[in-house]
């Protein structure tokens, strides 16, 4: 019989009881949901709500159930509703009354509430370390390859030179800025729900800072209402995942791009590459193609929770448990992505003659060229002008800015001079872009530093 029984005539029907059951899925968060249990059965010995011997036998009760799942002696009941009236369920069968008065004062909707505040808190802590492992593989990356020359692009068409060290970092900066939207997660996340009960509080005397500071949570939600009816929280993780995603899927695209023939700029190793069951030559980036569709399916989860939220009056409804699915879902595949993709790039070979060669074509020392007339007294808008002339002639002529005769040059302008050949070097267009942020292998180093120390204090922070 349902724990929730005496209102009712008649058992629930099967298949409503395995519609609604929601065990299969949150039987993760038990961890979770025994940690509340002991908190709040604490707080009622305390407060004198029951008495101190049965607040002890319960979380007795309750770590030993706790042991019993670790080790597998005590498997879920695929039958029950959910992890929360299992465990209930099972110490009452162990305390017999004892058991039945943890849930005074206590609802499933404050409880689940809470389970799955303490879950994804833990799952933040677990997401931030591996960001900031791949970070930390982004530094030590362009340390090596700070003076790497490789093309920029815009549109996908070379632009101007760049490293390729510089270009890691680039990456480096936008996932410190997902530590910052996780942490910001956090912090709005870390707060307690327990005490709002199914949505109008209890007339017990409960200490709500007490059951807060024993789950390591800041304080108390202010609002019962609020504390049962909103998944803001999981809606705000699921977007910060999905920006992270969206970073780690443009990186992708281009490890994808850089492995093909047509680019050659990285190899992937073996062990992270597969092949082609037809074409022996093949050497498939499979996964950074999947880590790009497993983008879309975390964005997905974002716009089912959204989605799912959007017309809900408060406060509790049977809605809300399609919350777990769509966020675990999220965090699992964030997980996978980062735990792969981090020791892929570690292993990459990176081929830097052909990053060069690449940079050597496409007239991308043109903005070097017009800045060497500026620098010379000329305003910017008629050395680009110039410019443009020079690189239309070079293309007529089947030849480089580089190759281009200097008589060629002193066509367009008397400024001219040999000096232009070392100002459009790539060796000094790189070199030169010393200014802060930017491409020059100085600038990089002072960059993996500068990374590495923002890291270090959101450790320790």
């Amino acid at each position: 019989m349902a724990m929730w029984a005496g209102r009712f005539s008649k058992e629930v029907d099967e298949g409503v009881n395995a519609f609604n059951s929601s065990i299969s899925f949150d039987a993760r968060m038990y961890k979770q949901d025994i940690a509340g249990s002991i908190a709040h059965a604490t707080m009622l010995g305390e407060q004198g709500i029951i008495s101190m011997s049965d607040s002890l036998e319960i979380i007795g009760g309750l770590k030993e159930i706790l042991c019993d799942i670790d080790e597998g002696r005590l498997v879920f009941d695929p039958n029950a509703e959910d992890v929360h009236m299992f465990i209930e369920a099972e110490l009452t069968k162990r305390l017999g009354d004892v058991g039945k008065r943890l849930h005074t004062s206590r609802s499933r909707n404050d409880q689940v509430a809470l389970d799955i505040r303490l879950y994804l808190r833990d799952e933040i802590k677990e997401i931030k370390a591996l960001i900031e492992k791949l970070i930390e593989t982004l530094c030590s990356i362009a340390e090596k390859n700070s003076d790497v020359i490789m093309p920029g692009y815009t549109h996908l068409q070379r632009a101007q030179p760049i490293t390729f060290g510089h270009h890691m970092m680039a990456y480096a900066q936008m996932l410190l800025r997902d530590i910052g939207r996780l942490d910001d997660v956090y912090k709005r996340m870390n707060v307690n729900p327990l005490g709002s009960c199914a949505l109008a509080g209890t007339t017990y005397n409960i200490d709500r800072e007490r059951t807060s500071s024993l789950l390591g949570m800041d304080e108390p939600m202010a609002n019962s209402l609020d504390g049962v009816s909103d998944r803001d929280f999981c809606m705000e993780l699921a977007s910060a995942l999905s920006i992270c995603m969206v970073h780690l899927s443009r990186f992708s695209e281009e490890i994808i791009l850089w492995c093909s023939w047509e680019f050659k700029f990285i190899e992937l190793d073996d062990a992270f590459s597969t092949g082609s069951s037809i074409m022996p030559q093949k050497k498939n980036p499979d996964i950074t193609e999947l880590i790009r569709g497993k983008t879309a399916r975390v964005i997905g989860d974002n716009m089912t929770l959204m989605t799912m939220m959007k017309g809900l009056p408060l406060a509790y409804n049977k809605d809300m448990q399609e919350d777990k699915e769509a966020i675990f879902d999220a965090v699992d595949n964030i997980k996978l992505c980062l735990s792969t993709f981090i020791p892929m790039l570690a292993t990459m070979t990176i081929i830097k003659e052909n990053m060069r060669k690449a940079a050597a074509k496409g007239f991308i020392n043109a903005t070097d060229c017009a800045d060497y007339l500026v620098k010379k007294g000329m305003p910017f808008r008629t050395a680009y002008k110039i410019t443009g002339g020079l690189v239309a002639l070079c293309i007529s002529k089947n030849t480089t800015l580089e190759e281009l005769p200097l008589a060629e040059y002193k066509q367009q302008s008397e400024l001219f001079d040999e000096d232009v050949y070392k100002a459009i070097s790539l060796d000094t267009c790189v070199k030169e872009r010393k200014s802060y942020g930017g491409p020059s292998p100085e600038s990089v180093i002072l960059q993996v530093k500068t990374v590495r120390k923002k890291l270090e204090e959101l450790c320790n922070g």
